[in-house]
């Protein structure tokens, strides 16, 4: 780890999965005790708590933690964390809890991990909607509504408010990396495996640039300004769960590594998954992917518009904005090392006949060709032409195929910063 950033917290790569001898007689102890159905989204957090990813979590968040995270973006003990990490359980798994009992955490029949319960503390109805407005509310104008409407359509306060009436915290033993290393080989990194790659290959400076949309222009641009000033790239997707109507993993994958191929010096750029689910947070998400890149190995994240954003909840530049507002410690190994590469809206622009962005290009918005990922599914969803110049044409007919074979499509719903309306 000599030439990449440090991990986050100052403890080095925390990484709580198990492996041989010790994996086995974990595996066999799980069998005895009381077992916990988890979500998708604890499942991706436990995932990233075994391969070192979240460090310095050790394990599901306490409830001094949890508050402290909710109010400052801090651990207690003063650690920089912008989101919760939280695992809920019903009324009656509660009660039947002691402080001091492991537990073995089940997904869909897989034992995930054993956890020491630590805490046990309710969520009540206001205790979720705190979290939700410090968490989840921007400054864009679907905020000014935000209870009329963010139960219905923010994703992330979904999921909040969907959680049961209390949350357990405690360290994790993790026994399984779930189908994501077979699912995505090669793509699919640990942040040790990462690193290992990024110094073979001598790199120091290197940006990640976030997707969770199929690589259009636009993308492909930012990640070309980063190769000009970093050693290298890390085009970083998440290949954990989506909301309804969003592209799966394997047909983003795929989209990359055509473009990669066709249109990349490969010794500049690594493709790699990690394993999250989506929580749509903005601006705090933003934040997040910053913290779990550092223990990747990287110092710069990429941040455009409205960057992790749902809807209009988010004002198009807050996820740049909230870099400049975080806690520092004194303690620099409690503070965020990666730092935002701030790129202003990025388009085609018919006159300058190139990609270019609002600080570049001096034409008007009828001369632009507005790039987003909402309206490429938007367009792609409904079978509607694609403007040119929005994505390479080997991606398009990877795009097209995968629309054409299905038999259930959700509406995409168009907000002001995909459509161009903002501009």
């Amino acid at each position: 780890m000599a030439n990449l950033v440090p991990p986050h917290g100052g403890k080095g790569l925390v990484c709580c999965l198990l492996e041989g001898a010790e994996l086995a007689a974990e595996q066999e102890k799980a069998k005895g005790l009381k077992q916990i159905e988890i979500s998708s989204r604890a499942k991706g957090d436990l995932i990233m708590m075994g391969i070192g990813g979240f460090s310095p979590l050790n394990g599901f968040m306490k409830k001094a933690d949890w508050k402290s995270v909710v109010e400052k973006m801090t651990l207690a003990d003063g650690t920089f964390w912008p989101v919760p990490v939280t695992l809920d359980v019903d009324a009656a798994t509660a009660k039947s809890l002691t402080v001091g009992e492991e537990v073995a955490l089940v997904r869909n029949g897989t034992v995930m991990a054993t956890m020491k319960v630590e805490d046990v503390y309710e969520m009540t109805e206001a205790d979720k909607k705190w979290e939700c407005e410090l968490v989840f509310k921007g400054e864009g104008p679907d905020s000014e509504k935000f209870w009329e409407i963010a139960e219905a359509d923010h994703p992330g306060v979904k999921m909040v408010m969907a959680q049961k009436e209390y949350n357990i915290g405690g360290t994790v033993k993790v026994l399984s990396q779930g189908d994501f290393p077979e699912k995505f080989p090669g793509v699919y990194k640990t942040p040790a495996q990462l690193r290992a790659e990024m110094e073979a290959k001598g790199w120091k400076t290197v940006a990640a640039l976030q997707l969770r949309n199929p690589m259009h222009r636009s993308h492909e641009y930012l990640a070309k300004l980063a190769c000009e000033v970093c050693d290298g790239v890390v085009i970083h997707s998440l290949v954990g769960a989506l909301k309804p109507g969003d592209i799966p993993a394997e047909v983003r994958v795929k989209c990359i590594d055509v473009l990669v191929d066709k249109y990349f010096v490969k010794e500049n750029v690594i493709q790699a998954g990690y394993p999250l689910d989506m929580r749509y947070a903005g601006p705090r998400e933003a934040l997040l992917h910053a913290t779990f890149r550092q223990n990747y190995g990287i110092n710069n994240q990429i941040v455009g518009r409205d960057h992790a954003g749902v809807g209009d909840f988010y004002g198009m530049f807050e996820a740049q904005e909230i870099f400049d507002k975080i806690p520092v410690s004194e303690d620099e190994g409690k503070n965020l090392l990666c730092k935002p590469m701030k790129i202003d809206w990025t388009f085609y622009c018919k006159k300058c006949d190139g990609m270019a962005s609002m600080r570049t290009c001096p034409h008007s918005k009828e001369d632009r060709v507005i790039l987003s990922g909402t309206k490429l599914r938007k367009a792609l969803s409904e079978g509607a032409d694609v403007p040119d110049h929005f994505g390479r044409d080997e991606v398009l007919a990877i795009l097209r195929e995968y629309y054409s074979g299905l038999t259930e499509k959700v509406e995409v719903k168009m907000q002001r910063a995909a459509s161009g309306s903002a501009m």
